[in-house]
């Protein structure tokens, strides 16, 4: 089989970034005036996620620097859901691979899935937060606002600071609790869990990160808790906005280098590949891709290979990474079970290839539309297929930065960068 000859790309994306981190967290806790709010001792919980946030660990520090420049005590929790294994140990371990630790970021981490049930909403959904947290004097709510990977909400709340206070703050429990009703929970029901939090916890404010394409901190912003779901709803427009995409939306091949969770919650981004596998919802209309390749699996996601079953093909060297205990606990509290089912396993990134090429009905492997991508978060550079340069040479905001070459695998069949 003749494979597709293929170039390198670049995007260029246009956007804010903050270029002094520390400088615009001590700006951000003057203009919410979190100085009037915290008298000396007061303990104060940081919440700390799952996620591959940029800078996340030097936000989450200078955080705790300012606040014990106010006499405060803070310290850090864990707000994951059933990430790390649903134990604490797996979730500080998950923090550790952020960069979030107690030696970096100067306060203790307080791990535990133990909660405390603080109300329900008008459906009677049970609302819990963490233990440590229901047991210090406030919380600072922290979390990326991002276009969800499972649904689009009717009411412009989606992955943030609300989501970061139900199912984040109320630990496997919670999660639990509104997986348990599928996409209505986490869309409709999640939103409702949150006002209990902030009506019942204290809430001292939330902060809102914004990330632009090129994966930069765009804005960090403090906002007073009773105004974070109208200014939530503003973000989600910004940072979608802001959101990379595939310069190409109809392919017969996307092979991506490696998935995890530190890339997206869902392994994968389904907003990039196009593909949601939940069972009753329908599938994006784009981006339209026949075979999604999933070659190999971060080594921040310790095993946890959810996102694994959006792809049509895997390596046996992903598959041999695979920790299903972790894996299988974090698809099974979410109930999207189709995105931990394994796909057809082949040798390596070579074998995967030319399978996705066979089994594309009709296409002449070799003229085969073709995008090869480190990850589904970074997406600046890429690999295009030569039948995909008229389209690509006709895109403002993309330059061709390589030469036009075979394929290239090392002696295992795989991808050389």
């Amino acid at each position: 089989m003749k494979l597709p000859r293929m170039v390198r790309i670049k995007q260029h994306f246009t956007g804010p970034a903050v270029k002094d981190i520390e400088e615009e967290v001590r700006h951000q806790i003057s203009l919410v005036g979190l100085e009037s709010k915290i008298t000396p001792g007061m303990r104060i919980a940081i919440t700390a996620g799952s996620r591959g946030i940029a800078n996340i660990a030097l936000i989450i520090k200078s955080f705790v620097v300012n606040l014990q420049l106010l006499g405060a005590k803070p310290f850090i929790i864990p707000a994951m859901g059933s990430h790390g294994g649903a134990t604490a140990e797996g979730q500080i371990k998950v923090l550790e691979s952020l960069g979030v630790t107690e030696a970096y970021c100067g306060a203790p981490i307080l791990s535990s899935m133990e909660v405390v049930q603080i109300g329900e909403t008008e459906r009677g959904v049970p609302v819990y937060i963490d233990r440590h947290a229901s047991e210090g004097d406030g919380v600072i709510l922290i979390g990326r606002v991002k276009v969800h990977t499972d649904f689009k909400s009717p009411i412009g709340i989606e992955s943030g600071i609300m989501k970061m206070a139900a199912i984040g703050l109320g630990k496997h429990k919670q999660a639990l609790a509104l997986h348990n009703y599928g996409i209505q929970g986490i869309r409709d029901y999640m939103p409702e869990v949150s006002r209990v939090v902030f009506n019942k916890a204290n809430i001292l404010c939330g902060v809102a990160i914004v990330e632009n394409a090129h994966e930069q901190t765009a804005v960090i912003e403090a906002i007073p808790t009773e105004l974070i779901e109208e200014r939530e709803r503003e973000l989600l427009k910004l940072s979608a906005s802001l959101m990379p995409k595939l310069p190409i939306q109809e392919l017969d091949v996307l092979h991506v280098d490696r998935i995890g969770k530190n890339y997206s919650g869902t392994g994968m981004d389904t907003n990039i590949i196009g593909k949601m596998r939940i069972l009753g919802e329908e599938e994006p209309e784009f981006p339209k891709i026949k075979y999604v390749i999933a070659g190999d699996l971060s080594d921040e996601c310790q095993g946890n290979a959810l996102g694994i079953g959006l792809a049509d093909i895997t390596t046996k060297r992903l598959f041999d990474k695979i920790d299903f205990h972790k894996m299988n606990e974090n698809v099974i509290t979410s109930t999207f079970l189709h995105r931990a089912m394994i796909p057809i396993i082949l040798d390596n990134d070579l074998e995967a290839m030319r399978t996705a090429l066979r089994c594309s009905w009709g296409v002449v492997p070799e003229h085969a539309r073709v995008i090869r991508i480190p990850n589904t978060l970074d997406i600046e550079f890429m690999y295009v297929s030569e039948a995909l340069l008229p389209e690509i040479r006709a895109l403002d905001h993309v330059e061709i930065v390589g030469d036009v070459t075979e394929m290239q695998f090392d002696v295992n069949g795989i991808f050389l960068n």
